[in-house]
């Protein structure tokens, strides 16, 4: 296993006994690089549809909650909360991407922040599906390629090259 760099190295080892170690299936080499070269242009997508959807949400909720509260419906203001810590994990998917094109374990720990982030998220907007199988799914993805980021800069583990 390599090592736990990031600020709750308990929390990564516990997730990689279970996810990596314990589980059932391990993704196959040819899959993780697959994921390492392909992923970060896919979340680059994603993260521009993601992003223009919340960005949108909110601007609606802008608009729409002053009605809302005139019409007599109390809320608690949370779907705003969610969607505003949903905003702080795509900014750090977004500070991830160059380190995982670059495939240093940096731009990993940003990924891997970010899949907090948005777990929380999850929880205070009360979407429990989403936090239990999005969450589980993306730390598995996460922690399956997460050997193949390097501390060295320059230097490509999937291909030894610099």
């Amino acid at each position: 296993m390599a090592t736990a760099d990031t600020i709750y190295p308990k929390a990564e080892e516990t997730l990689d006994f279970y996810l990596v170690k314990k589980a059932p299936f391990q993704i196959p080499l040819g899959g993780k690089k697959f994921i390492v070269n392909y992923g970060p242009w896919i979340m680059l997508v994603f993260l521009v549809l993601g992003g223009i959807a919340i960005i949108s949400a909110l601007g609606i909720l802008a608009v729409a909650t002053p009605f809302a509260v005139a019409g007599g419906y109390r809320a608690s203001g949370l779907g705003m909360v969610g969607m505003v810590i949903s905003l702080g994990a795509l900014v750090l998917e977004a500070i991830a991407l160059p380190g995982l094109f670059k495939k240093k374990k940096a731009g990993w720990n940003f990924l891997y922040y970010s899949i907090w982030v948005s777990a929380v998220s999850s929880l205070i907007s009360m979407n429990i599906f989403s936090l239990i199988l999005g969450t589980l799914i993306s730390f598995y993805i996460a922690l399956q390629v997460r050997d193949l980021y390097t501390k060295q800069q320059g230097i490509c583990a999937l291909s030894g090259e610099q």
